[in-house]
């Protein structure tokens, strides 16, 4: 298997189970991704969140672990990876504001390089207004967001993906075991029994 170079995006409060799993899934793999964030650096952590549903109509809150970024943002060159991975919770709605964060989504999607985005992680993909004409899902609250784009939102169960071309999403972090297996076909990476 082709070791292959991956961008993860995270921030303060992205869900918990949406940043430490995709990384760790990443990297048990063989790759060799940077988690970064806008405005930290290498060695620098973020506060992540639990997101879970307690009968409530909406998600619950409750903090999450601290994860440790091992790469620096400012030094990120897009042209330097293979494919970009963005976290959910509620980091991508500050997220989406850092226009060098526009930019880095622009880069994937013109060189169609894999793009994988989970949960609330949609509202980079939204805001960098690449999702017109796409096939994609994201949490239910973000399905509006994705419509308004021009996108097509597509509803699925929560354990479920959805791939439009180089675009791997899924709605929730129960989702991980296609979503990332979606995200490593489109990625050309092969699991050898």
């Amino acid at each position: 298997m082709a070791q292959k170079k991956i961008l993860f995006l995270t921030g303060d409060y992205a869900e918990d189970y949406e940043t430490m799993v995709p990384f760790q899934m990443l990297l048990m793999i063989g790759h060799e991704v940077h988690a970064v964030c806008p405005g930290k650096k290498k060695g620098e952590k973020v506060q992540t969140a639990i997101h879970d549903f307690d009968g409530a109509q909406t998600y619950s809150e409750k903090p999450g672990h601290l994860f440790e970024l091992n790469f620096s943002f400012d030094e990120v060159d897009p042209g330097a990876y293979d494919a970009l991975c963005i976290a959910g919770g509620r980091a991508p709605e500050y997220l989406r504001l850092d226009q060098k964060v526009i930019d880095i989504v622009h880069h994937f999607n013109h060189f169609s390089k894999p793009i994988a985005a989970v949960c609330h992680g949609i509202q980079i993909l939204t805001a960098a207004n690449v999702v017109m004409g796409r096939r994609l899902t994201a949490y239910p609250a973000v399905g509006p967001e994705v419509t308004i784009a021009g996108g097509e939102y597509v509803s699925v169960p929560v354990t479920e993906a959805v791939v439009d071309g180089n675009l791997v999403t899924s709605p929730a972090w129960p989702g991980h075991p296609r979503w990332i297996a979606a995200f490593l076909e489109v990625l050309g990476t092969k699991i050898e029994p």
